[in-house]
């Protein structure tokens, strides 16, 4: 969990804004502080995980992110427990984790919580209405699911292939759509480079040119009885590895060195944008780093200029005495105070404008993306078209082995 959420590899910007609770002053010392309390009690769950994820177009302040910690451990009934909070910056976008101790250490024992993704549920819309932004459908109507959600599952496969999973699952849904039958649906992802197959379990599912097996039910978001009323029986379809065989022997070295070739170049058309984003990225830390350098230097300045108002020895006492040492100590605290939140201000308004410029290097990410993605779209087209050639082509070799029939002549001459 600790190397998660400081891991600054696939992340623009780490940083922990707040420990709370903790002896340890790092976090990897505090979760493996709370895992110690925990082994007085019989919890294994110790900890409790939250993400906060503002909209994509809104840009919230670290203020904004303690302020929804607090809503939410206030309606979980995790208040005054040790917590962690680190935020995040990926892609021109902010968001922030939370992690809290369950373990209550005055009774040893683990805090409850009962019916939590409803009450965050809650927390979550507060906070929309409250700054404004526009409810998501599943907030507004108390969890209607998009047809475009899919599982940690699914996610993860299309991930190890390299495609955005929405892009899988579009094509399964709209071949869905577009077909009455198996044969339709059959072809419709053919067109697409997906090849359909009778499953181990005689359910189906459809392997695309690398050989990789997706379920139909899963894919297209219809249940399994759904998916036997329209498409029938897969017995007459090919078993997964005669599909794969198939695959492998009639897609030819050229279209594979297509797909090879197609590759190379989207991963050369993205590097000088990534490059740029490891430009910018070093640049903005550096300026986070020298802006808070300053700061530090400037609070211990401000900080000393404070403390030498106050006196000591015998001068010392006889403030005390009179009161003025209480006053120039109130004094000092109001100043602390305000340049606190002077230098919050700063930091704020140094990220707001760095995101901003992430956000405009990420709309360019995005573009040559979705071009990549229409390439890929016409390529699978032209895998299905040189298979459909390539199979039509060896359907004619075997009849002329087996002769002319009455009926008709094959005629397979130039």
């Amino acid at each position: 969990m600790a190397d998660h959420l400081v891991n600054d590899r696939d992340n623009d910007h780490v940083e922990l804004v707040e420990l709370r609770g903790f002896v340890a002053e790092t976090l990897h010392g505090a979760l493996k502080e709370t895992h110690a309390v925990s082994k007085a009690t019989q919890c294994k769950q110790y900890l409790f995980s939250l993400s906060l994820n503002p909209p994509e177009q809104h840009i919230a302040t670290e203020q904004d992110f303690l302020d929804a910690a607090d809503r939410a451990e206030q309606a979980l009934g995790l208040s005054d427990q040790s917590r962690a909070i680190v935020i995040h910056e990926k892609e021109g976008r902010l968001h922030a984790h939370v992690v809290w101790s369950r373990i209550d250490v005055d009774e040893m024992k683990a805090i409850n919580l009962p019916h939590y993704k409803n009450k965050l549920r809650n927390v979550a819309r507060d906070l929309f209405l409250d700054h404004g932004w526009v409810l998501p459908e599943g907030l507004a109507t108390y969890g209607n699911k998009s047809p475009l959600n899919f599982t940690l599952e699914e996610w993860q496969q299309a991930k190890r292939q390299g495609i955005d999973p929405r892009e899988i699952k579009q094509v399964f849904q709209q071949a869905w759509e577009r077909s009455d039958s198996q044969i339709g649906f059959k072809n419709a992802l053919e067109e697409r480079g997906f090849f359909l197959a009778k499953g181990d379990r005689r359910g189906f599912v459809a392997l695309d040119v690398d050989g990789k097996a997706y379920a139909i039910p899963k894919w297209t978001g219809v249940k399994t009885k759904d998916v036997r009323d329209k498409l029938g029986s897969p017995d007459d379809l090919p078993s997964v590895d005669a599909t794969k065989s198939f695959i492998r022997s009639k897609v030819c070295a050229q279209m594979r060195g297509y797909i090879e070739q197609t590759k190379d170049r989207h991963e050369a058309e993205l590097e000088p944008l990534r490059e740029d984003h490891r430009i910018m990225t070093k640049a903005h830390r550096d300026e986070r780093k020298r802006l808070r350098d300053c700061q530090s230097e400037r609070w211990d300045a401000e900080n000393k200029a404070r403390m030498v108002r106050l006196n000591g020895g015998l001068r010392g006492l006889f403030d005390r005495l009179t009161g003025h040492h209480a006053k120039i100590k109130a004094q000092n605290e109001r100043e602390a105070i305000l340049c606190a939140n002077r230098d919050q201000d700063q930091r704020d308004r140094l990220v707001i404008a760095q995101m901003k410029d992430r956000q405009g290097l990420q709309k360019r990410i995005r573009d040559q993306r979705r071009q990549h993605q229409k390439e890929r779209s016409e390529l699978a087209r032209s895998v299905y078209d040189q298979l459909r050639f390539v199979a039509g082509f060896q359907r004619q070799l075997k009849d002329r082995a087996r002769g002319p029939s009455k009926r008709n002549e094959i005629d397979l001459s130039p």
